[in-house]
């Protein structure tokens, strides 16, 4: 069975938030290597997270899919 976008964005991921030494916020999913942006607030930062994740994950399905 092949899973979806939707499938991988819904996954429960763990993300880290830590100060960035330049100012403003650092997060990550640990979970997709990589899987990093920032923001200005921790807000920000969380709204990024989720672009970021869904960029990550697409990479990976068509990566998937070209070598299937």
């Amino acid at each position: 069975m092949n899973k979806t976008l939707d499938y991988y964005m819904g996954l429960p991921y763990s993300y880290s938030l830590y100060s960035a030494e330049e100012g403003g916020f650092v997060i990550e999913i640990p979970d997709l290597p990589g899987c990093i942006t920032q923001g200005e607030s921790a807000e920000e930062a969380l709204t990024m997270i989720e672009d970021a994740k869904r960029c990550w994950i697409e990479g990976c399905l068509r990566g998937w899919a070209a070598n299937s």
